[in-house]
């Protein structure tokens, strides 16, 4: 009776402490990765710094607007002879001057460089809203994996305790029928060490279960309380079409879109750098303040004061910098010819890793469909197996091959069917479409 309370405490206190956690959902975890994720939250700052590139502050279009201001004191001992033939001197005579400006810079025309380059930030800041999209995808995909992992192993630890519960009862019955002498005591003995391994194999599946829902805690931010529990209901996508699925991955798939934002970079660094052969026409303009002070009686003017406005137009043509123009261009050339041979080897090898994705998801969700008949097979099998076990019909040894049999199918189809859920998403994602899915 020992064991038996012992056991019985254990079910008790798991099911308290299942019935305690708060259930995560998928739309409640995409919310909080998408809130509390380190890499989207990284991703999104790195959007920001690209909006404050393309801005206009960072354009060059605007000009340049600088202040200067000087003070000076020069204290000399001077001797000077006027035409009359006397003799002067000045001994400490002071000079103070002082000035001040504002200078204005504005480049009127570059070649159309300033264009192209801050046409470029823009594209910059979108090339960097796609990589910030690719990781959000990447983190739902890998949120879903561990997600369905702790799924999957909630299920196997419910399975296992309910082979534990009926290697229990098993135990028990064994225990009475010992006492009544109507069992051996190998009986006894087989039932004790099975219900020790059904222990075990619960002790590594929760454990298991505890480093795997430590995972998803990570995922999602370290936002999740200590117990919580997740949904483990499923359901697949059985209306997608394959062609059409094919030809939103070749529209919509991240890194492609990424691939063609880079062409359109490359095509206007071709124009920036052509722009270095027309000439540069700027405007400068100042205001400036001087003022002079002499208390030297040698000096002419005691003080002088003067103020004004300057400007004026500069033309600078590099008619000839050594090649070093004609080397960009070509080089910029070459780069975006580039582009364009990675694209097309990209499409090739988007087609391929989509056919191998579609066939992984269809095989996979065929291999469940056929667990999901192949445990209905198993649990009759038990079921009768059970039966007749108390009947006296069959001996522990082939009850316990059909308990393992049972836990076994139970275990594969659990398996099987989130790694079906998985190859979806996979699919998903090569489409472009793992945001769009209601979760």
């Amino acid at each position: 009776m020992k064991v038996r309370f012992i056991f019985f405490s254990i079910s008790l206190i798991h099911s308290i402490c299942l019935f305690s956690q708060e259930i995560i959902t998928p739309k409640e975890a995409i919310s909080l990765a998408l809130e509390h994720n380190y890499g989207i939250k990284i991703a999104n700052n790195q959007v920001e710094v690209a909006k404050n590139n393309a801005n206009i502050l960072n354009s060059g279009y605007l000009p340049t607007l600088t202040g200067n201001a000087n003070a000076s004191i020069d204290r000399q001992n001077t001797e000077g002879q006027l035409a009359n033939g006397d003799t002067r001197v000045a001994t400490g005579a002071e000079t103070r001057r002082y000035n001040a400006s504002i200078n204005l810079n504005y480049v009127l025309f570059d070649g159309l460089g300033r264009s192209y380059n801050y046409k470029q930030l823009k594209e910059s800041q979108q090339l960097t809203e796609l990589q910030a999209r690719e990781t959000i995808e990447n983190t739902i995909l890998q949120l879903f994996t561990v997600y369905y992992n702790v799924a999957e192993l909630e299920e196997n630890t419910n399975s296992i305790i309910q082979a534990l519960e009926i290697s229990r009862d098993r135990v028990v019955r064994a225990k009475y029928q010992f006492d009544y002498g109507q069992e051996t005591k190998l009986a006894l003995l087989n039932a004790e060490v099975d219900i020790n391994n059904d222990s075990i194999n619960l002790m590594n599946a929760e454990q298991q279960l505890k480093n795997f829902k430590r995972d998803l805690n990570l995922v999602l931010g370290n936002t999740l309380p200590d117990n919580f529990d997740i949904d483990t209901e499923v359901e697949f996508n059985q209306l997608m079409n394959k062609a059409e699925l094919l030809e939103k991955a070749k529209v919509y798939n991240t890194a492609l879109q990424q691939i063609e934002k880079n062409i359109k970079i490359n095509s206007l660094i071709v124009k920036s750098e052509k722009s270095a052969y027309l000439p540069t026409v700027g405007l400068t303009g100042s205001y400036g303040w001087n003022e002079s002070n002499n208390n030297s009686p040698l000096a002419f003017v005691l003080q002088n004061t003067n103020s004004g406005f300057s400007g004026g137009l500069n033309l600078t043509w590099n008619l000839f910098d050594g090649g070093n123009t004609i080397t960009r261009v070509k080089n910029a050339k070459i780069n975006l010819e580039t582009q364009n041979i990675q694209k097309e080897e990209f499409l090739v090898t988007l087609e391929r890793d989509f056919n191998n994705a579609w066939e992984d998801y269809q095989n996979k969700l065929a291999i469940f469909r056929l667990q999901e008949d192949n445990i209905k097979t198993s649990q009759n099998n038990f079921d009768r197996t059970h039966e007749k076990f108390k009947l006296g019909q069959l001996n522990s040894i082939e009850f316990r091959q059909a308990q393992i049999n049972l836990l076994r199918a139970t275990l594969t189809k659990n398996q099987a069917k989130y790694a079906a859920k998985i190859a979806e998403l996979q699919l998903l994602k090569i489409s472009g479409e793992i945001l769009n899915v209601d979760f």
